[in-house]
């Protein structure tokens, strides 16, 4: 029997109402998490689902910690943990550069700034009351050793499915630790056109130099210097062609039915215990993705 992933899922303006029967229909299927993305607003979203649902795990993947005092998330997270009797698990994060400079925010040095905001989370709960697991968004193993020191799960977006059984020996002796990588997904037997959806999703990524380094780390040092000096030259559009398609192969699924559940089955067996499917179509928004999601396991 194929081992179940879970799925991404945000509330689009004027969709929130159907994204909560989708989430609805998505315990029904069996899939073992919703988890929801920094667009829009996760937290809502997932106390909404806590009420909507009655017996999947869910939660945010990624909430950034300069969006909330860390004192405001302990109380909401531990209001959410406490309704959902706990099935919801707090994702956090730094985000990224642009992010930054949209909001005219000041950050520090990531490492340092995420340990302190869990420490004040921590300190917050003798007033908040129990906060829910903390998972931390996860690129290279230093942000990894950070949350086997202080976390309880980990999660990748756009992870390196061949990298991940090298840096996941570091987890082998934490039971229970949660493992979850965020994957781009387009179910298609035109694979071309597959592809090329998801290339079009990471061409934001691979301007972002925390990515190009974590890529670079996987052995795609090739593919990232002919990126980086495309960005260099501002020759934005030919970063689709620079992915090569062992590049995205390693880092996201495209395909047909077949080919993707085969995929999700090398995930699980890389070490990630949770995949989480992003899902994208070539034929339609959110909702025509989220139906094919829903087709290959129905």
């Amino acid at each position: 029997m194929a081992r179940m992933p879970a799925m991404s899922l945000a509330a689009v303006p004027t969709r929130r109402q159907k994204t909560l029967e989708i989430a609805t229909e998505a315990e029904k299927r069996g899939f073992t998490g919703i988890y929801c993305p920094s667009m829009g607003d996760p937290i809502a979203l997932c106390q909404s689902i806590a009420h909507a649902t009655n017996e999947i795990t869910f939660g945010t993947a990624i909430q950034p910690i300069y969006y909330r005092h860390p004192v405001e998330l302990a109380r909401t997270s531990a209001f959410i943990h406490e309704i959902s009797k706990g099935r919801f698990r707090l994702g956090i994060g730094v985000s990224h550069g642009p992010v930054y400079q949209r909001y005219g925010l000041e950050v520090g040095k990531p490492l340092a700034d995420i340990r302190n905001y869990v420490s004040a989370m921590q300190e917050a709960e003798k007033e908040a009351g129990a906060l829910p697991p903390i998972t931390l968004a996860t690129l290279r193993s230093k942000m990894l050793d950070l949350a086997l020191e202080i976390g309880d799960g980990a999660v990748w977006a756009n992870g390196c499915r061949s990298y991940m059984p090298t840096q996941l020996k570091a987890a082998s002796g934490k039971p229970g630790f949660f493992i979850g990588d965020m994957i781009p997904t387009v179910i298609d037997d035109d694979k071309e056109a597959a592809a090329a959806v998801n290339r079009k999703t990471l061409t934001m990524y691979v301007q972002l130099p925390n990515y190009r380094n974590y890529w670079k780390s996987c052995g795609y040092v090739e593919e990232m210097d002919a990126i980086e000096k495309a960005i260099a030259a501002k020759e934005f559009d030919k970063l689709p062609g620079l992915m090569s398609d062992k590049w995205l192969s390693d880092n996201t699924l495209y395909g047909s039915a077949t080919e993707v559940r085969d995929g999700i089955e090398a995930w699980f067996d890389a070490g990630v215990s949770t995949p989480i499917i992003v899902p994208s179509s070539t034929k339609g928004g959110q909702l025509k993705a989220i139906e094919e999601f829903f087709a290959l396991y129905a």
